[in-house]
């Protein structure tokens, strides 16, 4: 037996997997960069979005940050004030897995605490 008839973890004979290229691929070092010429650019529509729509996400609303040192953290107790770096009536900050994606402020509805977006954070894409 050859070195190329050899069986690989596959199964197949390295010459079969050799054969396997369709004829119109190259030998050479192809660019994988390049988008596919068959594909026509369509606009997307809603419908193309429904796939996405039960997929769940995080979201987050950020009153404030703070930094302390580790001593200062285990004083910490029942009672303690941690100043944040924001003033009252200061936007907040709103996090989609992470992700800042809008201002917003804190309101309260019935009896529990809500967000008003105030401003949606456009971001620039990395293409």
């Amino acid at each position: 037996m050859s070195d190329d008839d050899k069986k690989d973890d596959g199964g197949l004979a390295l010459n079969e997997l050799k054969d396997t290229r369709p004829s119109n691929e190259s030998d050479g070092d192809d660019d994988w960069d390049e988008p596919p010429t068959d594909i026509p650019d369509k606009p997307r529509s809603a419908q193309d979005l429904e796939a996405v729509y039960d997929i769940p996400v995080r979201v987050s609303a950020v009153l404030g940050k703070s930094s302390m040192q580790v001593h200062e953290l285990l004083k910490l107790g029942r009672g303690a004030v941690v100043e944040l770096d924001r003033k009252v009536g200061e936007a907040i900050d709103i996090y989609v897995n992470d992700r800042l994606v809008a201002r917003g402020e804190v309101v309260v509805v019935d009896d529990r605490l809500g967000i008003t977006m105030t401003e949606i954070i456009k971001t620039q894409n990395k293409s």
